[in-house]
């Protein structure tokens, strides 16, 4: 008969094996693992293509669809992102607390739960315009490489910029079947503006980038270049926003977001610089998080009014 003492300390170690963890198990820990809230950045590019393509108020059915492809192929990213570069986030101060780095959530179970996340995207895609089945590949590839970039050239800012390039396009052409210049044109903007402050998330890691041998803007040509960039990137978004404007013949209120874009761009840029970088958790995240939604409502509201 085991006595109460030593029963207590049987299930306090069972309790404690990493396999048996809640996190381990749980949902919750991979959506924290792949800051799931960040998907705010990829959606209201997404919505407001919609809303143009439409001409008025999506349809339900679009916007399910559209909504799960969107969620399941940022999903799906982010996760195998997390997988590839576990090692390495061990290894960085910043960021060996992320719950595959720390073990809270194992690699197998992060990979089924970005699997998962997969097969939405695909089920989704399958329901929207024939055409994009078969550009699907070309979708999915780019997310699998980006992780790698970092590891051989400065120019993995562009490469995820590439990969929400097509998020308007796409768009346009899930819901018409056609693809037009204006959609690309707001792809390229959408592109420069990741690109642009994916440069300010990576000056967080410009020692651990140095050490790693990683590359980035910052840690290749320093973080005033980096930073230098970055304000380039955001120019040419507004350009080229102003530019899909024109070419899509849009009302006064889409132009009205883009001026709310560019006071909410400078502000971005005003807070970090290279002698402080205390607020770039602000500047990436809240700010652009901000830019994204407000500039989908003035371009909803231009549609519909």
């Amino acid at each position: 008969m085991f006595s109460s003492q030593k029963g207590d300390c049987l299930i306090q170690e069972i309790s404690n094996t990493p396999d048996n963890t809640v996190a381990e198990r749980s949902l919750p820990t991979f959506l924290k693992a792949i800051k799931f809230e960040h998907t705010l950045f990829a959606l209201p590019f997404a919505y407001l293509t919609l809303f143009l393509v439409e001409e008025g108020l999506p349809s339900l059915s679009s916007f399910l669809w559209i909504t799960l492809a969107m969620v399941g192929a940022r999903t799906f990213a982010m996760g195998i992102n997390r997988i590839i570069d576990a090692d390495g986030d061990i290894r960085n101060p910043r960021t060996k607390g992320r719950p595959i780095a720390s073990g809270a959530l194992s690699r197998s179970k992060a990979l089924a739960f970005s699997l998962l996340a997969l097969l939405i995207f695909v089920v989704a895609t399958l329901q929207l315009a024939e055409i994009c089945r078969y550009f699907m590949p070309a979708v999915v590839i780019p997310m699998v490489i980006y992780p790698y970039m970092k590891r051989f050239t400065w120019t993995c800012h562009l490469f995820l910029g590439l990969v929400y390039l097509m998020v308007p396009p796409a768009v346009w052409l899930a819901v018409s079947g056609e693809l037009i210049l204006g959609a690309v044109v707001v792809g390229i903007g959408a592109a420069l503006w990741v690109a642009g402050f994916d440069i300010i998330y990576a000056t967080q890691d410009i020692d651990s980038d140095h050490d790693e041998g990683m590359h980035s803007i910052v840690a290749d040509f320093g973080l005033g270049n980096g930073l230098f960039v970055a304000r380039v990137f955001h120019l040419l978004t507004v350009v080229a926003l102003v530019v899909a404007g024109a070419i899509l013949g849009v009302g006064y209120l889409y132009y009205v977001g883009m001026v709310a874009m560019i006071v909410l761009l400078i502000y971005e840029h005003i807070i970090i610089s290279p002698d402080d970088l205390s607020r770039v958790n602000e500047a990436f995240f809240t700010t652009n998080g901000i830019i994204s939604v407000v500039f989908f409502g003035f371009v909803a509201a231009d549609v519909l009014v």
